[in-house]
């Protein structure tokens, strides 16, 4: 069954700069990702790869606090304004249980 969103798209759309922020970040860690495969493939020290494990993990964290935050700022927000907060609430609380695993 699938899960029923309080909205399918932002109340407020992204503006271009808030959309290319989060696009240079998600580059940034492909870019890491990337390098890691290398790492792996020269046969580099297992805690040489390990610390760019971390470092990657960390910044998809900073990518999803963000998102989180303009989710918070904006569409929560709205949802509360108009009588939905409880259910904006709630999915939110449902998503980061998932993204604190």
């Amino acid at each position: 069954m699938d899960k029923v969103h309080v909205y399918d798209h932002p109340v407020t759309p992204r503006t271009n700069t808030e959309k290319q922020a989060v696009i240079n970040r998600l580059k940034r860690i492909e870019g890491q990702v990337r390098g890691i495969q290398k790492m792996v493939e020269e046969d580099r020290y297992c805690i040489d790869v390990l610390v760019q494990i971390s470092a990657i993990h960390a910044a998809l964290k900073k990518v999803g606090y963000s998102v989180t935050e303009r989710h918070l700022k904006h569409c929560v927000s709205h949802a509360v304004q108009s009588g939905e907060g409880n259910d904006a609430v709630e999915e939110l609380i449902e998503v980061m249980k998932h993204f604190s695993k």
